[in-house]
């Protein structure tokens, strides 16, 4: 698996593509390669569209409780010729940004599909992709870069193409992640994998439209290492000592993560690992 290969169309601060080979190689440990994937904090989904494309799962369940990247995925999936068209009609530039702006904030009444390509349009001309964040270049368009920069259109239709061509392998919700986890179990079979990727302790404010307080990361840890509770999870996290403390019953593993939001900086991050998953290294992988 190539981690550089980005099938997702989306930009996404804390995205984890590059993670695709170490929990492709989760899922080879540990027989569950054919089953489900569930991803309770999607947001760009790319570790999900590396593992179904690459053929280690047979099947994705996209969550995410921001109902702007909802849409957009229940676009993608189900309306994608009139995602398509709005990609390929829509100008970029700044009138079209402050309409659109209007539009992911409720200002202005559109369908479920333009609401979906009004995430697309944000993502791709705000900074490092944050929905709330400004836009590329400043409102006066005096940057190093422009709007457009990071708005490919040909490149862009194609990934949003191969992820329709799936799209009976996908599931797409929109409910709180401790929800769906408390669900899973309805609809994931045995051999399935979980990856959490809660917003961040630390920054998550800063980055995200719904973002976590200490109660609600204590209430996931609580929920993934309760003794009903039998699914296969991973979870990875900045690390910090609250993070470290509600999961420090389970194995782990630190890493550095290259961050460019803003500027370019290596944070320390953490994975935790439910007792039923045997990390890659166990296995001499």
């Amino acid at each position: 698996m190539n981690p550089n290969k980005l099938y997702t169309p989306l930009r996404y601060p804390g995205g984890k593509s590059k993670f695709s080979p170490f929990i492709a190689s989760v899922i080879e440990t540990n027989s569950l390669t054919g089953g489900h994937y569930l991803e309770p904090f999607a947001g760009g989904a790319g570790v999900a569209f590396n593992l179904l494309f690459d053929q280690y799962v047979d099947h994705i369940h996209i969550n995410d409780i921001d109902p702007a990247i909802y849409l957009f995925w229940l676009a993608v999936v189900n309306d994608t010729d009139n995602l398509l068209k709005l990609i390929q009609d829509t100008p970029i530039n700044m009138e079209q940004w402050f309409y659109w702006r209007d539009v992911i904030n409720g200002k202005i009444d559109v369908s479920t599909t333009e609401m979906g390509f009004a995430t697309l349009f944000m993502n791709r001309t705000n900074r490092s992709g944050i929905l709330k964040a400004g836009v590329i270049g400043g409102k006066n368009q005096d940057g190093k870069y422009k709007l457009d920069a990071r708005f490919n259109k040909e490149a862009i239709a194609k990934r949003i193409e191969k992820i329709a061509l799936h799209r009976s392998k996908i599931t797409i919700y929109a409910l709180d992640a401790l929800a769906i986890l408390k669900q899973c179990d309805i609809f994931l079979p045995a051999k399935s994998l979980i990856y959490l990727d809660p917003p961040y302790y630390v920054k998550g404010q800063g980055l995200y439209r719904n973002f976590y307080n200490h109660e609600d990361h204590q209430a996931i840890a609580n929920k993934l290492q309760s003794k009903n509770f039998n699914q296969n999870w991973v979870v990875s996290y900045d690390f910090v000592p609250e993070i470290c403390l509600m999961y420090e019953r389970c194995k782990n593993k630190q890493y550095e993560l290259s961050y460019t939001t803003q500027k370019k900086y290596k944070g320390q991050e953490i994975m935790f690992f439910s007792n039923s998953i045997s990390t890659p290294n166990d296995s001499n992988q």
